[in-house]
């Protein structure tokens, strides 16, 4: 399982990246983020493939990667993947453009206030409501 949950696809990892950083970057700068990350891990995967048996060979080694069966060549463009991801990006903005003067905070729920919403307040991140 990865970070972003069973489904790795770039524009989940744009849905959960906005989520966290929605307040420090714009759905654009994240989507810039997300696909530049997906075009150089896409050009540099088969990489990962050309070790030679000699790396192999350790008895401690605990993963040997014999068995490790994910796709190693991949389309550098992502087409569907990134046309996706601005499309997101621009419904997006079209709703900061209806909301008028809403941020990316108020679309949470106003859970980093200690009010209700999506999401749980970890402790220790500097709410002072934590714990009450």
């Amino acid at each position: 399982m990865t970070p972003w949950g069973n489904n790795p696809a770039s524009a989940t990892v744009f849905k959960n990246l906005c989520y966290g950083w929605g307040a420090k970057l714009t759905p654009q700068e994240v989507a810039d983020k997300v696909n530049h990350f997906f075009k150089y891990y896409s050009i540099s995967r088969q990489k990962m493939t050309v070790l030679t048996l000699s790396y192999h060979t350790e008895s401690y080694l605990p993963e040997d990667n014999w068995f490790d069966l994910r796709q190693f060549l991949y389309n550098a463009r992502w087409p569907y993947q990134f046309q996706k991801i601005d499309d997101l990006v621009h419904e997006l903005d079209d709703d900061r453009v209806h909301l008028g003067e809403s941020s990316a905070l108020d679309k949470l729920g106003d859970a980093s206030h200690g009010g209700g919403g999506m999401g749980v307040v970890a402790a220790g991140s500097g709410n002072p409501n934590v714990g009450l």
